[in-house]
């Protein structure tokens, strides 16, 4: 009987963690996927005493199988997911009962250099590689996100109609790493056609899971899978050990059965006596007229995040205006001198600005926090503040208690960017966080717009990177923005006509509310320094060559402030205002400018 078939009848009982119990019998200190070659009979036993305990179907021994972890090349990695599909086949085939097995697929660990599109080849090349040794299920787990699988599940599921459950794994509130709900998760992935199953493994024990689900008010028509911890576990002379705790277990997994999950088992610390303690008290066969947590009741319709409240301020009241809005970075000090920054800031709310941004400790070095610098500026002048937010150096804990605490301040604009990386020099001393990037961080954003900001939600946006040379990847890149919620986008500074077609054509493809970058250079070495020291900003020979060495201070910011009228007459038919970025914070020029 087929996966689909099968599952419409009767639950199904999945195996335990598979590498909590082989750290536990091997007497080796070695990663569980290794043993696919170099140990396979023990890789088979610990199959089977799944099997003869009652779990009809299986996971390879693959959830860290990827290059980054094992160590080793593309070859020997496909060599050991090839042994690991035979293995667990072996185990099933010789079972007294139906055993369906699953190709098990962890994350890959990040680093910068295997994310993106390294990272959705090499999961690819794992799911065909599973897929030719005729696999029954691809499982996903223990992801604190769907984006970085979204594309290649799409891809599968074109090639192949093979049954895929996605699991995630989040903290005692319901939470991924990433700081994403479970229940926003879930809602996303109830209406997503490629998925199969969703459910949780990993990350909490069997009561607070129950208590996760118990709460989740979802309505779908995906199988759900449970596959909680043992237990929390003790560290006991260098070994994480597991809480004894069978029945209690169990009869928490039975409940969950009873409110409809479809696929129960259990991850770490759950041994082949976890499973054959569910196995005796769990009625794997389905009621027709049993009640389900998550089944579709009639005449309901799902929940969804449409009829929010808009949010009320002055950016955002202002993209409705005539006239272009005008954003204004300002950059925070390096030492606690306010003075400066805050005499800019009253400048501005006299000429015609919008909004002043303030950048977050840019090039990876420290500068006053861009959050607190916002709030002293909105409460010294009254004028609207946006500062930046970046994901370099807070992991999901400390970013979202950074949002609450902008949020009780009255910050309700940001600007959400990846961040600059450390520089080079410091990288011995500073380590970068990177929980996940600006696409991340906005769905983390949108997420408590829906919960804890809904009564007057903050506005966000993204930044474009017109210079990219793959731009079909940028414009990809603004319309997964636009998804999480972003509602404008600022540039980096154009200096030409050819930029503001590239410009142009983003704007064409992905249409948002675009604010231009212009930044009026005033000197030939302002010119020169932004050419060959600021990454992302295309200065080009012909914009130099319009200043020369020996010009006046006067005479240097004319041709600024020529450069950027161009800009603006280039650009002023297709974007929705201006984000000035002015050198040594002369923002007199900005009135001279827009004179």
């Amino acid at each position: 009987m087929q996966l689909r078939e099968y599952i419409k009848q009767n639950k199904i009982l999945m195996d335990g963690a598979f590498g909590t119990y082989f750290a536990g019998i091997s007497g080796e200190d070695m990663l569980p996927e290794a043993a696919n070659v170099t140990r396979p009979e023990l890789v088979k036993q610990i199959h089977k005493e799944y099997i003869e305990a009652g779990a009809v179907m299986i996971r390879t021994n693959t959830f860290a199988a990827n290059r980054e972890t094992l160590r080793c090349t593309k070859e020997e990695l496909l060599k050991n997911i090839k042994s690991a599909c035979r293995i667990a086949k072996e185990a099933a085939g010789g079972a007294e009962h139906t055993v369906f097995v699953a190709g098990d697929i962890g994350p890959i660990p990040g680093r910068a250099e295997i994310t993106g599109e390294t990272a959705f080849l090499e999961y690819k090349s794992i799911c065909e590689t599973m897929l030719s040794e005729g696999v029954d299920a691809l499982v996903f787990e223990t992801f604190p996100d769907y984006e970085p699988i979204r594309a290649v599940i799409e891809t599968v599921r074109k090639e192949h109609d093979i049954f895929i459950l996605v699991q995630f794994s989040v903290n005692q509130y319901g939470y991924t790493n990433s700081g994403i709900s479970i229940k926003r998760i879930f809602e996303e992935l109830s209406d997503d056609k490629e998925v199969d199953g969703i459910g949780l493994n990993c990350g909490v024990g069997p009561g607070h899971l129950y208590r996760i689900i118990s709460e989740l008010d979802i309505r779908t028509d995906k199988y759900i899978s449970v596959l909680p911890n043992a237990s929390y576990p003790k560290l006991i002379k260098d070994r994480m050990v597991f809480l004894e705790n069978r029945d209690y277990f169990a009869d928490r997994l039975l409940k969950l059965a009873d409110m409809g999950a479809d696929l129960i088992g259990g991850c770490c610390g759950t041994s082949p006596e976890y499973i054959k303690k569910l196995a005796e008290k769990v009625n794997l066969k389905k009621s027709v007229s049993a009640p389900s947590l998550f089944g579709e009741k009639e005449g309901e319709e799902r929940k969804t995040s449409a009829g929010k409240a808009k949010p009320k301020h002055a950016f955002y009241e202002g993209a409705g205006k005539e006239e272009k809005l005008i954003a204004v970075e300002l950059a925070p000090p390096f030492q606690a001198d306010d003075e400066k920054i805050l005499d800019a800031a009253n400048y501005l709310k006299a000429h015609r600005t919008d909004t002043v941004t303030f950048p977050d400790s840019p090039s990876g070095r420290t500068r006053a926090d861009s959050v607190l610098i916002g709030v002293k500026v909105m409460e010294k002048t009254g004028i609207c503040p946006m500062p930046h937010i970046c994901c370099r150096d807070k992991n999901s804990i400390a970013i979202r208690s950074q949002l609450l605490g902008a949020y009780m301040n009255g910050i309700r604009n940001l600007l959400v960017v990846t961040g600059d990386p450390v520089p080079q020099i410091m990288r011995r001393e500073i380590k970068s966080v990177y929980n996940f990037d600006s696409v991340g961080l906005m769905r983390i954003i949108q997420e408590m717009n829906e919960e804890e900001f809904a009564k007057d939600p903050m506005v966000y946006g993204g930044a474009i990177n017109y210079n990219r040379p793959n731009m079909d990847v940028e414009i990809g890149r603004m319309k997964k923005k636009m998804e999480a919620g972003a509602s404008f986008f600022l540039t980096q500074p154009l200096f030409t006509k050819s930029d503001a077609d590239r410009l142009r054509e983003m704007s064409i493809q992905a249409p948002a509310r675009i604010l231009c970058g212009i930044m009026p250079l005033v000197s030939r070495k302002n010119a020169l320094f932004m050419k060959n020291e600021m990454a992302g900003i295309s200065v080009t020979e012909e914009t130099i060559e319009r200043y020369r060495e020996d010009m006046t201070r006067e005479e240097g910011e004319a041709v600024g402030i020529s450069i950027a009228r161009e800009v603006m007459e280039y650009t002023k038919e297709f974007v929705a205002g201006y984000y000035f970025s002015i050198p040594f914070n002369r923002v007199y020029l900005l009135d001279q400018i827009l004179k």
